[in-house]
């Protein structure tokens, strides 16, 4: 069942990557047009999808404990696998993209990939929206922190500051009062819907651009890359398969070690892409493994949840 249910969820947003696709080729839409997209993907989408998440569970203590643990784990087992990534590669670091291979191979699409598949994979459990939206913050202070340093080599880049002041804390500050105190009961029923529905636009909006970004793209340059495969299957086998075994043992709820399991097994995060493009650091790179890693996942997050 459990294979069945990733299968169609997965291949149901992949297909939202056509209509992208498709208005590109027709030159309905441009890459110039994705800076716009992105920005209210990431200023917008973000924060809502959070507070959608939190909104959909009535507050449990042991819910909140499990969170607790879950963002411990994420970041500390993303820290791990980038540090030994780092002692595998650290004498290639001088070329970019071994540094890009290290975080692309441990930074995934956790919320707007992620979030649909696990409510699909446990509908009874709704606490797993949650876990989307700790392990996107957990992802994010990483990204600005270790992530910017693997992709530029110079400690200067990273930022504590923007580790902790961006879309994704912003949406957990506003989501978390309204879980503990129960705030969305008190809510009109028309701004529940609002913010559900931009919530839901997020996932179809992610694979809109990523759409885009293929058409605009030479097929020949994304699978045209060896690395990029290196990383395809760092990003959707082994990262997932490092986490699950590091958790399989531990006395924790086992929603919690399957959420880890099918959300770190996520295709890499678009947010690699934009801050190789902003550091001007490889960019390229970024763009295809993001591609080939969401093209590819359809087969790798099925295939892994015959684990559970």
């Amino acid at each position: 069942m459990g294979f069945t249910v990733a299968l169609s969820n997965v291949l149901l947003t992949l297909f939202y990557i056509l209509p992208g696709y498709l208005l590109c080729k027709m030159k309905k839409a441009k890459s110039a047009h994705l800076p716009t997209l992105s920005a209210i993907l990431v200023y917008i989408g973000t924060p809502f999808l959070e507070l959608s998440a939190f909104m959909s569970l009535d507050f449990s203590l042991s819910d909140l404990k499990n969170m607790g643990i879950f963002f411990v784990l994420t970041l500390f087992l993303q820290i791990l696998f980038l540090f030994i990534l780092y002692t595998i590669f650290r004498k290639r670091y001088h070329d970019s993209r071994y540094r890009l291979f290290t975080i692309g191979s441990a930074m995934g699409n956790v919320g707007f990939f992620g979030l649909p598949v696990v409510r699909a994979l446990f509908p009874e459990n709704p606490e797993v929206a949650c876990y989307s939206a700790v392990f996107m913050v957990s992802m994010n202070i990483l990204v600005f922190t270790m992530g910017i340093f693997c992709l530029t080599g110079d400690p200067r880049y990273m930022s504590l500051k923007a580790a902790f002041l961006n879309p994704n804390m912003l949406g957990l500050l506003l989501a978390l009062p309204v879980y503990l105190f129960g705030l969305g009961r008190y809510m009109p029923a028309v701004l529940i819907r609002g913010i559900d529905t931009v919530a839901a636009m997020t996932t179809p909006l992610c694979m809109f651009i990523l759409g885009i970004r293929l058409a605009s793209m030479p097929l020949r340059q994304v699978f045209g890359r060896p690395l990029v495969y290196g990383i395809a299957l760092m990003k959707l086998l082994v990262f997932p398969l490092f986490c699950y075994g590091a958790v399989y043992f531990l006395p924790v709820d086992p929603i919690l070690k399957a959420s880890l399991l099918v959300l770190s097994a996520t295709p890499c995060a678009a947010v690699i892409l934009s801050q190789a493009e902003l550091h001007e650091s490889g960019a390229e790179l970024a763009a295809d493994s993001v591609l080939v890693s969401t093209l590819f996942c359809f087969l790798s997050i099925p295939l892994l949840t015959l684990l559970l």
